[in-house]
């Protein structure tokens, strides 16, 4: 039996321990967002939050996750109130029409998530470091314009915030 908690819910499910945690999330959960792309950790598609940081779940097993909080796409977008909200980078996504398949776009927004959650004001080499996702549709400089705005948001909030308290 192996427990962990995924969006927010603990489960116990009675599955290998060596299953990838992709298909545990996909065929054992119903949670179809974390897509396959590759099997061998290159392309990103299944990248998921495992304790605030991204994972390729196609090639870690379900036992390394045991007692730990895992976050896939679909609990990206569940504000502290429990209700469907979109984040700051779904919604950048939206606003630079960053897809244009959309098949890698669900372990982007993951990456992107956790890069911007640990450092809000990444540079460009933090960037390429961090998102290594494949888009074979070759979305990215969509994709760096997004994250160049959430950035430029970021700086401005701050800014803002600043001004406020003096």
């Amino acid at each position: 039996m192996i427990e962990f908690t995924i969006n927010g819910n603990t489960r116990q499910l009675d599955i290998e321990p060596e299953m990838p945690l992709l298909w545990a999330l996909r065929n054992e959960l119903g949670l179809t967002g974390t897509k396959f792309g590759c099997g061998i950790a290159a392309c990103g598609a299944c990248t998921v939050h495992v304790d605030g940081q991204p994972v390729r779940s196609c090639v870690t097993p379900v036992s390394a996750v045991r007692n730990s909080q895992v976050t896939t796409i679909e609990g990206l977008t569940v504000n502290a109130a429990g209700n469907p909200a979109l984040t700051a980078v779904q919604q950048a996504w939206i606003d630079h029409q960053v897809p244009q398949c959309g098949y890698c776009q669900s372990g982007m927004i993951m990456a992107v998530s956790a890069l911007l959650a640990d450092n809000p004001n990444p540079d460009e080499a933090a960037i390429e470091r961090s998102v290594s996702n494949v888009c074979r549709c070759g979305t990215y400089p969509r994709v760096s314009k997004a994250i160049r705005a959430i950035i430029a948001d970021n700086a401005g909030s701050a800014a803002s915030a600043q001004g406020d308290t003096v």
